[in-house]
C-alpha cells in the first residue's frame, strides 16, 4: 500500500511485473526444455541493446539444427510476452564455445576424460585430464616433464576453489 494525499490506496504489483527479463526468458527455456532432458540451460546474457545470448547445452552436445529449432520457438515467446518494447531484442541462441569456461556440474561430468585448464581463485594454473568429477571436487591429472622426467601429479580441487575450468583442444 501507498500513501496519496490522506488516503491509503492499495498497490499491486503482479509477480509477473518484478521479473527480469533473464527470469522471464530462463522460465521459458525451463519449460522449453522439460520435454527434453538430454539438453540443459548454461547461461542467459542480455547486454543494455537487448541483445539477448542463450547457452544451451546437451549431455551429447547440441546441433546447429536444435539451435535454430530453439531460436525460433523462444523468439516467439518472448514477442508473445512483450519483454522489450516494440519487439526491440535481438536473440542468440548456441552452445557455449570451447573457449567459455565450464559453469555447472553436468558441464563437468560432460567433458569428463577431456583435457582441462584450472585456473585456481588464488592464481595457480593446473592442466591436466580431468579423470574424476564429484559432487564437490574435481580430480585433474597434470603430467610434468618429458620421458625419464616424467611426472604425473594428481590434483583433487575443490569448485569453490576453481576461479574458471576451461576444456583444452589438444591436437
Amino acid at each position: 500500500m501507498f500513501r496519496k494525499g490522506t488516503e491509503i490506496v492499495p498497490f499491486f504489483i503482479s509477480h509477473k511485473d518484478m521479473e527480469t527479463p533473464v527470469q522471464a526468458i530462463e522460465k521459458m527455456v525451463q519449460d522449453m526444455l522439460a520435454n527434453d532432458p538430454a539438453y540443459f540451460l548454461v547461461e542467459i546474457k542480455v547486454k543494455p541493446t537487448n541483445n539477448v545470448k542463450l547457452f544451451l547445452d546437451g549431455d551429447q552436445g547440441v546441433t546447429i539444427e536444435k539451435c535454430i529449432s530453439w531460436n525460433r520457438a523462444l523468439y516467439k515467446k518472448i514477442e508473445e510476452e512483450n519483454l522489450f518494447p516494440n519487439g526491440d531484442f535481438s536473440l542468440e541462441v548456441s552452445s557455449p564455445g570451447v573457449d567459455e569456461p565450464l559453469k555447472l556440474l553436468r558441464q563437468y561430468k560432460k567433458n569428463l576424460g577431456r583435457t582441462v585448464e584450472v585456473i585456481l581463485k588464488d592464481g595457480i594454473k593446473i592442466t591436466g585430464k580431468m579423470i574424476e568429477v564429484g559432487e564437490e571436487t574435481i580430480t585433474v591429472e597434470e603430467t610434468r616433464g618429458k620421458n625419464k622426467k616424467k611426472e604425473v601429479i594428481t590434483h583433487q580441487i575443490q569448485f569453490d576453489q576453481i576461479k574458471s575450468t576451461t576444456i583444452q583442444t589438444v591436437f
